[in-house]
């Protein structure tokens, strides 16, 4: 079984910047077919797509709202990924979530149907 643990997030004014971490661990397991990808989901919406990063490769996605700003990274010896996120918006408020996935499964990176492993979340709010 896979523990997705993220860490970093909290209050910050717009403008501002937070890193977020994301430690993955399982008994038994290799990470090396598999992607990392964070979500985020405010208050009575969806998941939505944030980033992701395939575990071997050097691919990055982005959903466009985020591009720019924000920067996907991965460290294999810790099994953790990062989201370095800056010049933050009131928008970027959320529950941020990271997200394990086959890298090929046949589903889009933005599909949340695609990933069969999910952290508890860590909250982002940033203030006007």
């Amino acid at each position: 079984q896979v523990q997705l643990a993220e860490s970093g997030g909290g209050l910050v004014q717009a403008g501002g910047s937070l890193r977020l971490s994301c430690a993955a661990s399982g008994t038994g397991r290799t990470f090396s077919p598999y992607a990392l990808s964070w979500f985020r989901q405010a208050p009575g919406k969806e998941h939505d797509f944030v980033a992701a990063i395939t575990w071997t490769g050097r691919s990055e996605f982005y959903d466009d709202s985020v591009r720019g700003r924000f920067t996907i990274s991965r460290d294999n010896v810790k099994n953790t990924i990062y989201l370095q996120m800056n010049s933050l918006k009131p928008t970027d408020t959320a529950a941020y979530y990271c997200a394990l996935r086959p890298s090929q499964n046949g589903f889009p990176w933005y599909d949340p149907n695609g990933y069969h492993d999910w952290g508890q979340g860590t909250q982002v709010t940033v203030s006007s």
